[in-house]
């Protein structure tokens, strides 16, 4: 069976991160859409890379995927958890037990505030890691990628693929997961 991914951007994602993601899950055999939450489907990316989006978020309004995936990146993060479509389609994924995943700066800036950590083992980009200690309801962690159920987090550039390799391996196998790993040459 074929799953689905949302893998939403906007200006200031993470470049590495939203192409690790993409590429990893597709390898996997995921269908992966690209949806800007910017007006445009263009976007520029933390480090000035333009990344084009297959969709606007409005056209996934009331979609249902197996995943959605946030990358992270400054201000990236904060027009993804300042979109109301983005935030319904989390909420809704939240709500119905499916697989949401986040890294970098994306836990602590996008889901804690909309409540999405919540009972959650979670990490983050080092420097957001104290919104997530504060926070009365989250255990922080400072693992590479963290697991928790239906909520995978990962802390930052550099564990972008160890990051989408757990989300292949939740969405298919870990046997799959160990596979494509192999073929990247990522271990």
């Amino acid at each position: 069976m074929t799953r689905t991914a949302l893998v939403p951007i906007a200006d200031g994602s993470e470049e590495i991160e939203v192409v690790c993601i993409v590429d990893t899950l597709r390898r996997g055999g995921v269908t992966v859409t690209v949806a800007s939450v910017m007006d445009d489907l263009q976007i520029t990316a933390s480090r000035q890379t333009r990344i084009v989006a297959d969709v606007r978020i409005a056209d996934c309004a009331g979609l249902t995927y197996d995943l959605i995936a946030l990358p992270g990146g400054m201000p990236g993060a904060e027009h993804l958890r300042d979109n109301a479509e983005l935030t319904a389609l989390l909420v809704a994924q939240h709500d119905a037990g499916r697989l949401i995943g986040a890294l970098c700066a994306s836990p602590a800036v996008v889901l804690l505030p909309h409540g999405l950590l919540d009972g959650h083992r979670a990490t983050c980009f080092p420097s957001f890691l104290p919104l997530l200690q504060a926070a009365p309801n989250v255990v922080a962690l400072e693992d590479r990628v963290v697991d928790d159920g239906m909520l995978i987090t990962s802390r930052g550039p550099g564990t972008a693929i160890e990051f989408a390799l757990a989300l292949v391996a939740r969405l298919y196998t870990a046997e799959q997961a160990a596979e494509i790993s192999a073929r990247m040459l990522a271990k």
